[in-house]
């Protein structure tokens, strides 16, 4: 551990901080053991219930609901942050400024050259 640097654009992982590595009092232990104590019993109900031989009814996952329903339905979800204007700015309105920029310069290009004269036409039956 003492090997480890910090990279310039990333957080320190929780379990290298010290902090919360070395200093963190017996009680904040044991709230985390008993947790993880409670996330693994309920992982092994829901295995043994996901592997018994003899099941007739559908398994109900919560988390799996609770995630079909969020996907179904985004709008209820969905909450405005400057991050989330920003991306619909760069997706949405920048590519229309950027394609009429384009059109419109190699149109008025084109034009230029036909008034001067410098535009070899060929013949062509569309456009």
């Amino acid at each position: 551990m003492a090997d480890y640097r910090e990279a310039p654009l990333a957080t320190r992982p929780k379990t290298l901080d010290p902090n919360e590595y070395f200093n963190v009092s017996p009680e904040y232990r044991r709230a985390e053991e008993e947790r993880a104590a409670l996330r693994a019993n309920l992982k092994r109900q829901y295995q043994m219930q996901l592997n018994n031989p003899h099941r007739k009814e559908l398994i109900e996952d919560p988390a799996l609901t609770r995630w079909v329903y969020a996907r179904f339905n985004p709008y209820n979800h969905f909450r405005p942050t400057s991050k989330m204007s920003l991306i619909g700015t760069m997706f949405g309105i920048v590519p229309l400024f950027v394609l009429y920029y384009v059109f419109k310069t190699d149109r008025d290009r084109r034009e230029q050259r036909i008034r001067d004269g410098t535009l070899e036409r060929k013949f062509r039956l569309s456009s």
